[in-house]
């Protein structure tokens, strides 16, 4: 009775992944709004707050970030041993608010990427954008990355979440598609 449990338990656990990609294929929006656009040109600083194991929402956490270069991504950068970073190797949805955790607001898809388009990307932005990053070296640098002391992250927003949206720790997230209805644990 072992060999068909383990069959009929890696079919189920098969259609789970099937079902979960398709839904993140189907509802990744895979563009930043113009809404988003707009604001994101102004601000200086986006809060990103992922999920927790038990599927509530984290503090959110002021990062500085660049658009990508397809400006239908939010690139962020942090160390391999953050919640954020272990929460996004786990797949969880990322909530980002735009300069404040009461800003504008989207839920999306975060992953980690060794891409050095990416990286570069982030490293020549950040020197651009960021006083403290071109004086002073805080923020990523070519040796934190090549290191592992660095990672980048690629967000793709999924949808906009409505205005007045605010962070919220400790509470359930949306949904990551609007029709799925209430958020899973993540």
């Amino acid at each position: 009775m072992k060999p068909c449990s383990d069959a009929r338990s890696s079919v189920l656990k098969g259609l789970a992944i099937a079902v979960t990609l398709l839904l993140f294929s189907s509802g990744v929006q895979a563009e930043i709004s113009k809404r988003d656009a707009d604001a994101l040109s102004k601000a200086s600083l986006i809060y990103v707050a992922t999920i927790r194991k038990d599927g509530n929402q984290s503090n959110a956490a002021p990062v500085w970030f660049t658009v990508g270069a397809d400006n239908n991504s939010v690139l962020i950068q942090t160390g391999p041993g953050t919640w954020k970073a272990k929460r996004i190797k786990r797949g969880s949805a990322v909530l980002v608010w735009i300069s404040s955790a009461s800003g504008l607001a989207f839920i999306g898809k975060a992953e980690i990427t060794s891409d050095p388009a990416i990286q570069n990307k982030i490293l020549d932005d950040f020197h651009a954008k960021y006083v403290l990053n071109r004086t002073m070296g805080v923020g990523p640098s070519r040796a934190k990355f090549d290191r592992g002391d660095a990672l980048a992250i690629k967000i793709t927003p999924v949808r906009d979440l409505p205005d007045g949206f605010a962070s919220a720790p400790g509470a359930p997230p949306p949904p990551l598609d609007a029709a799925a209805g209430p958020s899973p644990a993540q």
